[in-house]
């Protein structure tokens, strides 16, 4: 699979080494396109092809990726329009706050048979993202094959694209403001910056590897270490008469908006 990559800011770059990382494809199959190549120098220290012509990166690609903002992705389309292959290529948009009517008419009556839109998150520098897609048009397998190669992927409607986006994308912010507030809280009280972080982090791998076991639930877990009378319940309901619950629900609602 020819896989080819327009835009290598922070998050294509993450996707072209994050490719050629899982096996999926070899790292000379890989083209990555941005307006100066010279600032993806580790890309082409590990044998991905970098290039500053859209065109030269789009021609021939069984999968496209456009990793662009959203006021330049227009002129982007306009540009591969010409060798674009409407019926080979299927063609994915890494792009918030563009609607799919509005993508698939950018490319007019050149559009792909297979196109849609990714919204993954920066874990998938680690291959440990959270992505959503939505199909704009036709299946999107090759997206697919490529965004479950690094993290976890989700098809969902476009209307829910917002939502995705507060819990995935802005959520791994707020699961770092936790991080944060849990750990100077363990300054506070009586341990090291570097001590706090430490338990902090490995914490919370501990309850992700626990709700990941077949059939668990946070409220199971929460009772496990609730007993009556113990500090647990006692930090909970601290927690909750300042508002945790409603402050992170509300964080959330606050995204979409």
């Amino acid at each position: 699979m020819k896989i080819s990559i327009i835009g290598a800011g922070a998050m294509g770059g993450a996707v072209a080494s994050g490719i050629v990382a899982s096996g999926l494809a070899r790292a000379s199959d890989v083209t990555v396109s941005l307006p100066h190549p010279a600032k993806a120098a580790h890309l082409a220290d590990a044998g991905i092809r970098v290039t500053a012509d859209n065109t030269e990166a789009a021609r021939g690609a069984d999968l496209l990726i456009l990793a662009v903002k959203p006021w330049i992705l227009p002129g982007v389309v306009h540009e591969i329009l010409p060798v674009l292959d409407p019926s080979r290529t299927e063609v994915s948009a890494i792009v918030a706050g563009v609607p799919g009517e509005e993508l698939e008419g950018f490319f007019g009556d050149r559009r792909p048979d297979r196109l849609s839109i990714a919204m993954p998150n920066t874990a998938v520098s680690l291959r440990r993202s959270m992505t959503f897609v939505t199909e704009v048009r036709g299946k999107a397998d090759e997206a697919l094959r490529v965004f479950d190669a690094l993290g976890r992927c989700l098809v969902i409607p476009e209307r829910l694209l917002p939502g995705a986006t507060a819990l995935a994308s802005c959520g791994i912010a707020y699961a770092m403001r936790y991080v944060r507030a849990a750990s100077e809280g363990g300054v506070e009280l009586g341990f090291r910056a570097s001590e706090a972080m430490e338990i902090v982090t490995q914490t919370l791998a501990g309850a992700v590897a626990l709700l990941e076991q077949p059939g668990a639930h946070p409220e199971t877990e929460i009772d496990k270490v609730t007993t009556p009378g113990g500090v647990t319940i006692r930090g909970l309901n601290a927690m909750e008469r300042a508002g945790f619950t409603a402050a992170v629900i509300d964080g959330l609602k606050a995204s979409v908006r």
